[in-house]
Order: structure tokens, then C-alpha cells, then sequence
């Protein structure tokens, strides 16, 4: 095992391969107060990449209902089980450090019938069959069938709740398929932090299934080898000709109707860390407004996804899930300051890679308070531009009422 710095844990944890980072990181950030559960992005996905023999079950982008729901079914409640075996009552963060025991550390401590090099297990066939089973169905009374819980409706402090989580491969910064393939048959391209499955050395020894802990990695029955997301890469490459070259967006990103993504590429310093760009959108949100928090982070893997957390959610299953940051990201998204507001903006307004933005300031357009803290709204213009600092989108903080002419059949 070597040692590598993990910064979303805030020390340095054991990993089996040797510390190594590519030029710039392919990376995300999901806004799930946004989400609507449409599931637009999943099948936009599953019509590119996964629609072929073999693929029935394999849901590369998949939207779950939190806290109901989950692909392969209880995927993320059962690793958190098989590490508190590990590790009682260890799994615990002080302040922004994590004192718990990671997947990969983990294994080293657990007896079984074979070593592991990432803690994990494999889902079954069932798990993997139902992709929306227990979904947008809340508990209702106890021993009472077809009926829902009355006092759970009522507003505006309720007691059922749920939210939309939308899932693809994190393209982690220390993949756990990439440690367990004893084929060495998965790796990070240099260019953009890919995570990629090398079909011809793979032999469908599905450790990369066991290991990765968001179960990511999907067995293919008919070739017998591995596939995963490929965060689209040909489009990254500029080779899709609406960019004329230029960077994309991935397939399930660009069909986002609820305009909850937003994707990109930061640079890495040869540390591990994302190097300072103080107007690269993903950068603003994950380093400096510090709303956009990582999936599991405890895991270990430092993923590259990163989620606004939703406001209504209570805060002990969110830290569970997203991190110490939680008070802090939902504080900061409830009560937006000016650059926050609009650098939302930017979220799903072209398909292109935005690599920084600037700001326009506009005229002021009311005072109110939010939350008992005072909130301005200002009507400013927010530019988002290419890798070489051209113009690609120019979007306002309120955004502007087209009326259509009323000469069409369904006009409204």
C-alpha cells in the first residue's frame, strides 16, 4: 500500500497504487434542489451507450429517490454496514477530518475467503434488476395497505421527505475498480481523468464490480467483460461537430431538463489538488462558495461529482452522505451572496465546456430578508467562456420573458 494525500479527508490514506494525477480532471457539479426525478438524463445515456444485448441491466446515469431507493438496490447502506463491522463506531469526522477508516484501509482489517484490496461486495442479479423498485413510495401507517401517512402532508413542517439523487461514475480521483483489477485492465487517462476499462485485458473477473463502492462498474453477460461510463469522451475531445471542436458536455448532461448540471475540466497540480482557478465555475462552487460537496467522501476514493445538497432535507442523513460541509453549503445556497446567484446561472446554458466565467454588474432589483439574514438581488450578466477566453453564452440573473406570436396552433 502507498500513502496518498486525499484532500476531501484532510490526511493522507492508503491506497495500492502509487500517487499519480492527470493534467486536468474531468468533474461535476449536480444542483439536487433543481431535480425533479424526469430521469431525461438516464435514458439519454441508455440510448447512446447501453442499449444493446447484454446491457438490459446497466444504467451508466441513473436518478434514485433518496432515502427509498438506490441502484443496485441499498448499494450505498450496505457498505456503510460492512465498514462500521470493520470499524465500530470508528467512522466518524473531526471537523473536516475524517478519523474513520476508508474502503481501501478497511479491507486490509477484514477476514474472508479471499483478500480484497477495496472493501465491497457484489450486488445480485434482484439488486440489479429492480433500477426503481421502493422509489416516490413513502411509508404510510403501519399494518395499513394502499393508505399514506396524513399528518406526513402537512405543511410546512412535514414528516415525510425525500429527494432525487442523480448518480453517474464519479471518475474518482483513486478509483477502487482501478485498485481491484488484478488485470490492471482499468485506468485514468492523462488527459482528463477519465476512468476507463481496457476491454481487451479484462476477464470478467468482476472485482472492479465488488470494489467500487457507488457500483459503477457493471458486468456485461453476453462479452463477459466490464463497462462503465465513459463521461463521453469523444465529446470532451471536441470531435462532435456542433463544438466545431471545442469541448462538450456530456449526453446526459446536456439533456438535463431541470438544469441541475454543470460539467467541466480543472487542472490538477502535481500534488493532487485542483489547482487555483478562481473563475472556473466548478472551481468557485467547490472551493471558494464551498456549496458543492462530494458523494461519500469517507469512502476514500475522492470522487470528481460533487452535489448541492437540498435545503429540506435533515442535516444528520445529508452529513452522512455529503460531509461536515453540509451547514455551511446549505446556509451559503439558501442565502445566495451576489457572485453565487449568478454563477448558478450558468447551469445547463450550453452544451460547450465553460472553463471561467465573468461577471457584468447589473442594477439593483430589490432588498428583502431571507431566513432572518438580509439578501439584495442584483440583475447582473454573467459571461461564460471557452478554454481560450472567448465568449460562449451570456446569460442575466433574471432572465428575460420571450412572448411567442400568436400565430401557432399551440400557442399559449
Amino acid at each position: 500500500m502507498s500513502q496518498v494525500y486525499n484532500w476531501q479527508l484532510g490526511r493522507t490514506m492508503e491506497y495500492p497504487h502509487a500517487e499519480h494525477h492527470p493534467d486536468r480532471q474531468f468533474a461535476f457539479v449536480f444542483n439536487l434542489n433543481r431535480c425533479i426525478g424526469c430521469q431525461t438524463c438516464t435514458m439519454a445515456c441508455k440510448s447512446t451507450w447501453t442499449f444493446s444485448k447484454g446491457q438490459e441491466y446497466m444504467w451508466w446515469n441513473n436518478v434514485e429517490t433518496k432515502p427509498y431507493g438506490g441502484y443496485p438496490q441499498n448499494w450505498d447502506t450496505k457498505l456503510l454496514g460492512l465498514l462500521e463491522d470493520v470499524n465500530p463506531g470508528g467512522q466518524n469526522w473531526n471537523g473536516a477530518s475524517f478519523e474513520g477508516m476508508t474502503v481501501f484501509e478497511a479491507a486490509q482489517k477484514k477476514i474472508g475467503p479471499e483478500p480484497q484490496r477495496a472493501l465491497g461486495y457484489l450486488p445480485t442479479d434482484e439488486e440489479w434488476r429492480f433500477p426503481n423498485i421502493y422509489e416516490d413510495t413513502p411509508a404510510g401507517p403501519k399494518g395499513v395497505s394502499e393508505a399514506y401517512d396524513k399528518e406526513g402532508a402537512q405543511l410546512p413542517a412535514h414528516k415525510t421527505w425525500f429527494f432525487y439523487l442523480a448518480r453517474i461514475c464519479n471518475h474518482c480521483t483513486y478509483p477502487a475498480c482501478l485498485a481491484a483489477c488484478p488485470r490492471n485492465a482499468i485506468y485514468k487517462r492523462p488527459e482528463d481523468g477519465v476512468v476507463l476499462v481496457d476491454q481487451t485485458r479484462c476477464r470478467g473477473y468482476r472485482k472492479c464490480v465488488e470494489a467500487c463502492p457507488y457500483k459503477k462498474a457493471m458486468y456485461r453477460s453476453s462479452t463477459r467483460v466490464t463497462e462503465k461510463c465513459i463521461a463521453c469522451y469523444p465529446r470532451l475531445e471536441g470531435k462532435d461537430p456542433e463544438t466545431q471542436g471545442l469541448p462538450m458536455e456530456t449526453r446526459c448532461m446536456a439533456a438535463c431538463i431541470g438544469q441541475i448540471r454543470l460539467q467541466g475540466l480543472v487542472r490538477i497540480d502535481k500534488d493532487g489538488q485542483w489547482a487555483q482557478d478562481r473563475y472556473n465555475p466548478l472551481y468557485y462552487l467547490v472551493k471558494v462558495a464551498k456549496v458543492a460537496l462530494p458523494l461519500y467522501p469517507q469512502f476514500g476514493t475522492e470522487p470528481n461529482g460533487y452535489y448541492i445538497p437540498p435545503r429540506w432535507v435533515p442535516r444528520g442523513f445529508l452529513k452522512q452522505m455529503f460531509g461536515p460541509g453540509v451547514d455551511h453549503a446549505i446556509d451559503s445556497y439558501m442565502v445566495p451572496d451576489r457572485e453565487l446567484l449568478a454563477v448558478q446561472q450558468l447551469f445547463r446554458k450550453s452544451n460547450r465546456i465553460i472553463f471561467s466565467y465573468r461577471i457584468e454588474e447589473g442594477e439593483k432589483v430589490f432588498e428583502t430578508q431571507i431566513h432572518g439574514k438580509p439578501f439584495t438581488l442584483y440583475n447582473d450578466t454573467v459571461i461564460g467562456l471557452d478554454e481560450k477566453g472567448r465568449e460562449i453564452v451570456r446569460t442575466q440573473v433574471e432572465e428575460p420573458f420571450y412572448v411567442r406570436p400568436d400565430k401557432h396552433q399551440n400557442s399559449i
